[in-house]
């Protein structure tokens, strides 16, 4: 899923990227975040509490209570492990409300509503259904191959979905036997840990088992470092940027790392464009577009482009002229001197990401109705609202020569992260040729990005991608590593 940790231009030096990069990540990351009970507000998000309910002063604490519950909850049965489940499901559907307003003023980004909607979905995430026993037998005896647990699973969380992220990827690691210490962002810390703390709770209280999962209570850059390498810690899953992954890598154990993506959209010229504009604004303009799924930049064949473009201000999309669309690029972006164009250019300011489309309108000296979910505008394709993972509601517009062109250039855009591109055609030679092309982990076709997560579409959900480490989207059996048993001259039956 996206990430909020924008490098900022000099920052670091070519011969200290490794140590700078990852020092200066995690330091973000950990150093303010603390857990909280419901709080009382007092305009500056949800406040700290002390360490209960599977908050512990530090991480050895952390892990070796979570290691300490893991072989009792390995020992359940699955109905008995999907009760536990149950339980995360309940209250992120029963509880949407007042988790998405905690997190909303915590983080003050994203949309209150789409954050409620983020949460009342959980129920689409996969848990004990995903995994399966299977048998092979020959005339030497009989193999049952079946899926394990890793143990103590531990786990960076974004700002952009923490509570969504903690609770799918509970189900995940918990559905698989294994039990989690998060590590959550700071800008998010403290309602993911009033929501860590619910769950543990009412997991205690319906079937005795204690701390399933667990967090710290100050995080720091030591405590960071003892997570990653912490001898009880068996796995990594890192939902984040690119300096974190590397410090998890370091550790010398088997990464989960959901990376990032910058999704492009091609729309051809045999597309249904009303569609397509309706589509395109429901994915990018989803939670402000803090997706990492999200349609971020979109490639339009020149000769249905007009169309496209009057469409999407049919259904809701305003659009910015050229001079406003460079207003809305100085305001957003900060540029490294001499480093020409395109992608490392370009570096991302905070203050406008997952802001709704009215304050990046106001950042310009423009007042928009509150109807107005997304801003588009036309921009050449080494643009950096193309070229930059920008979480923000505006979708730059690139008009393409015809659809190879636009392929191309989407395969450009994308950067190799192998995550996410869609399509809007009904032609279904182009749709092939740009499938194998991009060859993302997710791939859509004629709906919203969200149809690849099940949200309209097949897929099943999960707020962890993994295309760098070649997961994809995370399930169960993410969480699990296979285990043969051999029974010899026994049970066969050829």
């Amino acid at each position: 899923m996206p990430n909020l940790d924008v490098q900022k231009s000099g920052q670091i030096k070519a011969s200290e990227e490794l140590v700078s990069t990852i020092v200066r990540e995690v330091l973000e990351r950990l150093k303010t975040a603390s857990p909280a009970p419901r709080p009382e507000s007092n305009g500056h998000g949800p406040k700290r509490q002390p360490a209960g309910h599977g908050i512990f002063p530090t991480v050895d604490g952390a892990a070796k209570a979570a290691a300490e519950a893991q072989p009792r909850l390995a020992e359940l049965s699955l109905d008995k492990r999907n009760d536990v489940l149950e339980i995360i499901r309940r209250i992120c559907e029963d509880r949407a409300q007042e988790l998405a307003e905690m997190e909303y003023e915590e983080t003050a980004i994203g949309r209150l509503d789409h954050k409620v909607e983020k949460l009342k979905i959980i129920r689409r995430v996969l848990g004990v259904e995903a995994l399966r026993t299977e048998a092979r037998s020959d005339s030497t005896g009989l193999a049952i191959l079946e899926y394990a647990p890793f143990g103590v699973i531990g786990m960076v969380l974004p700002a952009t979905h923490s509570v969504p992220t903690m609770a799918s990827n509970a189900i995940n690691v918990l559905a698989g036997g294994n039990t989690a210490v998060f590590s959550p962002h700071p800008a998010a810390a403290k309602v993911a840990g009033y929501a860590l703390a619910l769950f543990n709770q009412e997991i205690e209280r319906k079937t005795g088992l204690k701390n399933l999962m667990t967090t710290v209570e100050e995080p720091s850059i030591q405590s960071a470092e003892e997570l990653f390498h912490h001898p009880d810690v068996s796995l990594l899953c890192v939902t984040g940027g690119p300096a974190v992954v590397k410090a998890a890598m370091k550790a010398g154990k088997r990464v989960i790392a959901a990376g990032p993506g910058n999704p492009p959209v091609l729309i051809d010229e045999t597309a249904d464009l009303e569609k397509a504009a309706a589509d395109v604004i429901a994915g990018a303009a989803f939670d402000n577009n803090l997706l990492c799924i999200g349609e971020k930049e979109a490639f339009v064949v020149g000769s249905v482009a007009d169309q496209f473009i009057a469409a999407m201000k049919r259904h809701g999309a305003c659009l910015l002229n050229r001079e406003q669309v460079e207003k809305l690029t100085k305001a957003a972006f900060t540029f490294r001197e001499g480093a020409g164009k395109g992608c490392g250019r370009a570096h991302l300011k905070r203050d406008l990401i997952g802001k709704d489309p009215q304050v990046l309108a106001k950042a310009i000296g423009l007042q928009l109705p509150a109807d107005i979910d997304l801003l588009i505008g036309e921009t050449e394709e080494e643009h950096p609202f193309v070229q930059e993972e920008q979480m923000m509601p505006f979708l730059p517009i690139v008009r393409v020569r015809d659809v190879e062109a636009g392929i191309q250039a989407a395969l450009r855009a994308e950067h190799g992260y192998g995550h996410t591109a869609m399509i809007h055609s009904n032609n279904v030679v182009n749709v092939t040729r740009m499938a194998r092309v991009m060859n993302t982990t997710l791939f859509v076709h004629n709906a919203p990005c969200s149809a690849s997560l099940g949200l309209g579409g097949p897929g099943f959900l999960s707020y962890s991608i993994a295309p760098p480490t070649g997961e994809g989207v995370t399930t169960p059996l993410t969480f699990t590593r296979q285990r043969q048993i051999a029974i010899v001259g026994a049970l066969r039956i050829t």
